[in-house]
């Protein structure tokens, strides 16, 4: 993983902890929207097939925005990983579940052996990688994977309007040494899961409400929505890849 990457993640989650209240540093250090979103990214990810005794390994769990509702779903195993200790440490106090794992990583590498999860996820995590590193990740989700296992990301990319406004911020901050937002290309998407052997199964839009809910949930800014919804007020485009059975 990028050296700039790593220190420009563990500064941006020392001065949130040094300047916020515990809970709000860790709804911040993973994007905000801490409840609202770990219940679209749960609801997200039974849509496409994560059944409630399955495996799920999660990439970059961070605080635990997932974490929390997906207890309330998931009776099987779970992996979270992320670079950040005290992330990890509050994403594991978020639930009681001590047959869930937690592990700080080094490098882009899932510690786990071949074929052994249903479906892995990366929630805003290509957002910060350079493509190799994605392709990296990638190729380990593919090892990892059941056969007929899923991968679902979410990206960013310039087809979506909505989105531009995270290029425009980002601009202003680059130079700040906040973490870079990196934008992802479909023919890049597609490329990688030839390459690796993936299938690619859907490619939604990000300014599309396809995740669908159980109840109104409101973001940070006030935003309400019902019936379908999409990943944060902006809404990340999302992935799904699936490991051949055969």
């Amino acid at each position: 993983m990028s050296t700039h990457f790593k220190k420009a993640y563990h500064s941006l989650v020392n001065r949130l902890t040094t300047t916020e209240q515990t809970r709000e540093a860790m709804s911040l250090a993973v994007g905000g929207n801490y409840d609202t979103v770990g219940i679209l990214e749960r609801e997200l990810l039974v849509q496409h097939g994560l059944g409630e005794n399955d495996y799920l390994i999660d990439v970059g769990c961070g605080s635990g925005r997932l974490t929390r509702p997906l207890s309330e779903y998931l009776n099987g195993s779970y992996l979270g990983l992320d670079i950040e200790q005290s992330l990890i440490d509050f994403a594991k106090d978020s639930v009681e579940r001590p047959d869930w794992q937690f592990k700080i990583t080094e490098g882009v590498h899932i510690p786990e052996q071949d074929s052994q999860a249903d479906m892995i996820c990366f929630f805003s995590i290509f957002t910060h990688l350079l493509y190799e590193e994605t392709y990296r990740y990638l190729q380990e989700s593919m090892r990892v994977l059941k056969p007929g296992g899923k991968i679902i990301f979410s990206f960013l990319e310039f087809e979506i309007p909505d989105q531009w406004v995270v290029f425009e911020a980002n601009m202003l901050h680059a130079s700040e040494g906040d973490p870079l937002m990196i934008f992802m290309d479909r023919f890049a998407i597609r490329a990688f899961a030839k390459n690796i052997g993936l299938e690619v199964v859907h490619i939604i839009d990000g300014n599309k409400a396809h995740i669908p809910i159980q109840e109104p949930l409101t973001f940070d800014n006030g935003q309400t929505i019902c019936d379908k919804g999409r990943l944060g007020p902006i809404g990340q485009s999302v992935c799904v890849l699936q490991k051949p059975i055969g």
